[in-house]
């Protein structure tokens, strides 16, 4: 028996489990237990860090449904920041009857009719002195998220006058139930199982959740796990797909059953202006609320090395830089940083310098006036130190600019192909996650770093955990208009009307973007949904080589077994994408199954319309046309797929696509063919 001092938490509300300290002997012999489908150490995972839903075509003054008010989102997160007027509860009558949460209020934290609940976790890892043993943030980015999600309408938001306008959620009606698992050193896999086992037992609609590690197996994964026993719940998870790109394969929160979510650029970005003793003018990129006061001395870092820290200055690391050589004066770092060395030695600004062949793209907040330019720019600046006894330069506050080549995904959002089951498709969608404008904790500073002063209640940050939000929005959107769809019908509709992104401006196609980015208004109106249950992600487990015990231990179904009825090919898997992949570069063919429920019009006619370049011999699909007569019938077809991987470009991946058209919907599918590495 677990001696009671050992254990740490009990699964009990949605799915069985505990969480306990063992020894490696106590583990192994565990794991050999009837009745145990898996142990696995508890992992700590990270966080994935006004104008975007307006850039995607989602108004103010788009069609609510009546009952937006009775969606709830639950944020497994940070915390929230109560008092942030995106949470204010005036005009919401009280929350849902399905509503079975709790708040657990403290003297520092009251939950309303916005936030109707709110709870924190933190069995899984001991806390930092400091740390706030409440649902209240201190760290910002669960406000953050919250707010991006359902934060209400807040006109004249902005981050020290950066990004000015009206902030605001895609369901600024919706109710927020905040589950706080994240603290100063990360997110504990003990934390987050909990956190969706109350989640799931408290009534919420849709979880979102910017957190993630590692991909790894399914039922060794903690958010694969919650998200499973969420969707037997009705309940769709919507994931970051992480910060880990542009490398392959990098794509985390790959389980079938959840949605994955990338990140793109939104038409406005930030640009830094410098300027130099000689006149010449630079544009980089940061959000510098600072404004410039005069010129400064300006020197490079390389030749401020502080002597007795026997490390090189070039890149400004830690501990690097003379004190009375920058004390006053603009530096310029090779590298990027944080900024922390510059503001030790008491430097006044910083420019800093990207590796050759990086683009600008998203900017960020420093603890000091920072402009972040391109390698090419930066030599320049150089040249002109090494050309004079007395270089001098300052940066300008920044300001916001259109930027015409959006959307495209960012470079650190990670990317394809899915490193656990290699067909199916990840990330499934994207959504803005670049330079975002929500609400703030008050309870940190602009950076979070040691010296800022900058408290604020809005803040601009970027991150796959931005867009997770947008993607956790759009779905509580579709949710409001149609309670009784499965979690695998929203994902769906969100799917099959993306907006495709241009191949040109993502040179790593659908392993970058997958389907495309997100449209909340034609979600609502899909046409067809490739529909999916816990069946049939049984089916595929089955195939993967999971075993009966495995499953109905997960499943909690003493019935669940892999038979011949239940093994199924993951190209079986009703998935609103299709994915084939082959170690070898020869010609591979893949035979997909699907069937899809009629949403749209009672009676129609829907033609597949394909489109399959160079790389790919044949997509055929029988039958190619489907008639419909009633709202909710199903009508399966087949669709067999021949790539030749021998004329894949460089990349490893081809994209074709499926269209089902009945003249007034598209249901989008793409078709992707690529190369194991």
């Amino acid at each position: 028996s677990l001696a009671a001092e050992s254990l740490v938490h009990s699964y009990s509300k949605s799915f069985s489990g505990f969480a306990a300290k063992l020894t490696k002997a106590e583990t192994e012999k565990l794991s050999g237990h009837e009745g145990v489908v898996s142990v696995f150490p508890s992992q700590l995972r990270q966080l994935h860090t006004t104008r975007s839903w307006d850039f995607i075509g989602f108004p103010q003054t788009v069609a609510r449904a009546t009952v937006e008010s009775d969606v709830i989102i639950g944020m497994l997160d940070t915390g929230i920041w109560p008092e942030s007027q995106s949470f204010n509860a005036s005009g919401y009558g009280p929350p849902p009857q399905k509503w079975k949460g709790t708040c657990q209020s403290s003297s520092n934290f009251t939950c309303n009719n916005k936030i109707i609940g709110a709870r924190f976790y933190h069995a899984g890892q001991d806390l930092n002195d400091g740390e706030t043993i409440s649902p209240r943030d201190t760290e910002g980015h669960g406000t953050h998220t919250a707010s991006t999600a359902a934060g209400n309408i807040v006109t004249h938001a902005s981050l020290l006058g950066l990004a000015a306008g009206t902030a605001r959620g895609g369901v600024p009606s919706a109710r927020i139930a905040v589950y706080k698992i994240c603290w100063t050193l990360g997110c504990s896999d003990v934390d987050i199982l909990a956190a969706f086992d109350d989640a799931i037992s408290d009534g919420v609609d849709i979880i979102s959740l910017s957190v993630g590690g590692a991909p790894t197996d399914y039922f060794q994964d903690a958010i694969a796990i919650g998200a499973f026993h969420s969707m037997k719940n009705s309940i769709l998870t919507s994931n970051s797909a992480g910060n880990s790109g542009p490398a392959a394969g990098t794509v985390s929160n790959v389980s079938p059953w959840s949605l994955s979510v990338a990140a793109s650029t939104i038409d406005r970005k930030f640009a830094t202006g410098v300027k130099l003793g000689n006149g010449r003018t630079y544009v980089g990129g940061s959000i510098n609320t600072y404004e410039a006061s005069r010129m400064y001395g300006l020197i490079y870092g390389g030749d401020a090395l502080n002597r007795t820290s026997g490390s090189d200055s070039r890149s400004c690391g830690a501990g690097s830089l003379d004190r009375d050589l920058v004390r006053g004066k603009m530096v310029h770092c090779d590298g990027v940083s944080r900024g922390d060395e510059q503001a030790r030695v008491g430097a006044v600004a910083s420019t800093m310098s990207l590796p050759p062949d990086t683009p600008l793209d998203a900017a960020f907040s420093f603890l000091l006036p920072v402009s972040v330019l391109t390698n090419a720019d930066s030599a320049q600046i150089l040249e002109y130190i090494n050309s004079t006894s007395d270089p001098t330069g300052l940066i300008f506050k920044t300001r916001a600019i259109i930027d015409n080549s959006s959307p495209h995904v960012i470079d650190f959002s990670s990317r394809g192909p899915n490193p656990i089951t290699t067909d199916i498709l990840k990330p499934d969608l994207t959504a803005p996650g670049v330079d975002i404008l929500a609400a703030w904790s008050e309870a940190t500073t602009v950076t979070g770093q040691d010296g800022d002063t900058r408290t604020v209640p809005f803040n601009i940050i970027s991150g796959t955990s931005m867009s997770c939000p947008h993607a956790s929005a759009a779905a509580a959107y579709v949710k409001s208009f149609h309670p009784t769809w499965s979690p695998a019908a929203i994902k769906s509709a969100l799917m099959t009307t993306a907006r495709q992104l241009s191949v040109e401006d993502n040179s790593d196609a659908e392993f970058a973007y997958g389907s495309g980015q997100i449209d909340p208004i034609k979600a609502v109106n899909p046409g067809l949904v490739y529909d999916a249950g816990e069946i049939d992600y049984v089916r595929m487990l089955c195939g993967q080589g999971y075993n009966a015990t495995q499953l109905r231990l997960v499943t909690g179904d003493s019935s669940a077994s892999c038979s011949e009825a239940t093994d199924g090919t993951v190209w079986d898997l009703n998935y609103p994408s299709f994915a084939l992949s082959s170690k070898l570069k020869t010609s591979v063919t893949r035979v997909f199954h699907r069937t899809v429920t009629n949403v749209g019009s009672a009676t129609s006619t829907y033609t597949a319309i394909v489109n399959g370049p160079v790389g790919f011999d044949t997509i055929r699909v029988e039958p190619n046309v489907l008639k419909f007569k009633n709202i909710g019938e199903k009508q399966s077809f087949v669709v067999t797929v021949t790539a030749l991987l021998a004329k894949l470009k460089q990349s490893g991946i081809v994209s074709g696509v499926l269209v089902w058209s009945d003249g007034s919907h598209k249901v989008r599918s793409p078709v992707v063919a690529h190369t194991l590495q």
